[in-house]
């Protein structure tokens, strides 16, 4: 008798312990779905069909209070009925926005979000579902640029991509450049280049002479730190032959 009744109990105790874990299972779910959220609903046309489709941006934050989304995608539902998901790079503020940049007449989706450092960096992705195929249709490719300071407190840039060459007087900032060591009385202490920046973002814009929209290009160029800058580059690209065709460079120096 004893003997049945510590059997009960000990297997009403294990019963209770996998109870509790399947409620703490259920409780971890329900916080999983809870932090997701939608950012913003579209409704676009994006398979070309002439229908509307359903497109949920979606997110889950690094912390219920933060402002940093750690996961971001979009899920779509086609006016078909066909379900897609894309993933997105982690940011602050995501957005997408709808335009035609490959010209075949149906709406593209031109994502970015912010990254949050001090370069002012945008992650952007750029997608096409036409006729219900996911394509990542890419970014322009990096600009060649060569820049570096010169003696007497000089700069020069140099866009290799058009053969475009502009010389910078920083004559202005001699003190600081002297006080790092990067000059000794106007000489350079050695060959220094100056500090070019990724893509900092891409918008749609019109391109002079061709149908359609492109995409505009920014980026820094500073000089020996982040908050040291020299000037913005420009870059105009348009979407051709299944590939980005650079049309024109603007070098903007800061004044």
């Amino acid at each position: 008798m004893r003997k049945e009744l510590l059997f009960a109990f000990g297997a009403f105790f294990f019963m209770s312990l996998h109870a509790i874990a399947g409620n703490d299972a259920e409780v971890s779910n329900e916080q999983k779905q809870t932090n997701e959220f939608t950012i913003k609903t579209y409704k676009k046309d994006v398979t070309g069909d002439g229908k509307k489709d359903n497109i949920q941006l979606k997110a889950i934050p690094f912390s219920p209070d933060a402002l940093f989304l750690k996961e971001i995608w979009a899920d779509i539902t086609t006016s078909r009925g066909s379900k897609v998901r894309i993933d997105y790079e982690a940011g602050y503020e995501p957005k997408i926005q709808f335009v035609d940049l490959n010209h075949d007449k149906i709406k593209d989706m031109l994502y970015s979000s912010a990254t949050g450092g001090s370069g002012g960096l945008y992650n952007v992705a750029l997608h096409t579902l036409a006729d219900n195929k996911l394509i990542d249709i890419g970014l322009p490719d990096p600009l060649n640029i060569q820049a570096q300071f010169e003696d007497n407190y000089m700069a020069t840039i140099t866009f290799v991509d058009t053969n475009q060459s502009y010389t910078v007087d920083l004559k202005d900032r001699k003190e600081e450049y002297e006080r790092l060591g990067i000059y000794t009385d106007g000489k350079l202490n050695e060959p220094t280049e100056l500090m070019v920046v990724p893509y900092a973002f891409f918008e749609p814009t019109n391109i002079k002479g061709k149908p359609g929209k492109g995409l505009k290009a920014y980026q820094r160029i500073n000089g020996a730190y982040n908050a040291d800058g020299i000037g913005n580059v420009i870059s105009y690209w348009y979407y051709d032959n299944d590939k980005w065709t650079l049309m024109n460079i603007d070098w903007k120096p800061l004044k």
